[in-house]
């Protein structure tokens, strides 16, 4: 990734954002430093990589919060879309189960499509569906069509909404084991086992 010009505002100088990502560190939780790397090497415009952020953590030693983002580091994930989609995914993994693919793309018969949480093996997409996708009437029959070809191409899909994970994600884990049981049935049936 190229080197990071400087950064003004008004004749200001601000600090470029994996240096505030580093200065943040000193404030926010692990989590939330997750969240905030994940979009700084997010899918669509990312603002670095990952090696640029390990270069910025190396060279972080001895400042405040360089603890939590030692601990944050090796969580963050290029090429996400959302921060809840980072919330979920932290979730699925602190419950014990497989850590998903981040935007994994599922060969329908009419495109490719991202799938915001995947598990390849289990051919279950977990999606979540922030207000936008109810709100905007667009987005609301784009999504109805996007999960019927991803249905059609043989994928199970867990629907995920901010409700899912206000008890801790329990809920949201909850549908995602009972998928993934269910995959492993339907598997163990298809062969015979």
């Amino acid at each position: 990734m190229d080197v990071v010009q400087p950064i003004g505002h008004h004749g200001l100088p601000l600090a470029d954002p994996v240096e505030t990502w580093v200065q943040l560190s000193s404030m926010l939780t692990v989590e939330d430093l997750v969240v905030a790397g994940d979009a700084l090497v997010r899918r669509d415009g990312p603002l670095a990589d990952l090696p640029t952020l390990r270069s910025a953590v190396e060279g972080a030693a001895g400042r405040p919060g360089i603890r939590r983002l030692r601990v944050a580091l090796p969580l963050v994930r290029a090429r996400t879309d959302s921060p809840m989609e980072t919330v979920l995914r932290l979730a699925i993994v602190r419950s014990g189960l497989p850590e998903p693919n981040v935007n994994h793309v599922i060969h329908a018969a009419d495109r490719n499509y991202h799938a915001d949480l995947a598990y390849p093996w289990a051919r279950l997409a977990i999606e979540y569906d922030g207000e936008q996708h109810r709100l905007d009437r667009r987005q609301y029959q784009a999504d109805i069509d996007r999960l019927w070809s991803i249905e059609a191409a043989g994928w199970q899909i867990v629907r995920v909404n901010r409700t899912h994970l206000a008890d801790g994600a329990e809920s949201a884990i909850t549908r995602i084991r009972a998928a993934l049981a269910s995959s492993r049935r339907d598997t163990s049936s298809a062969t015979g086992r």
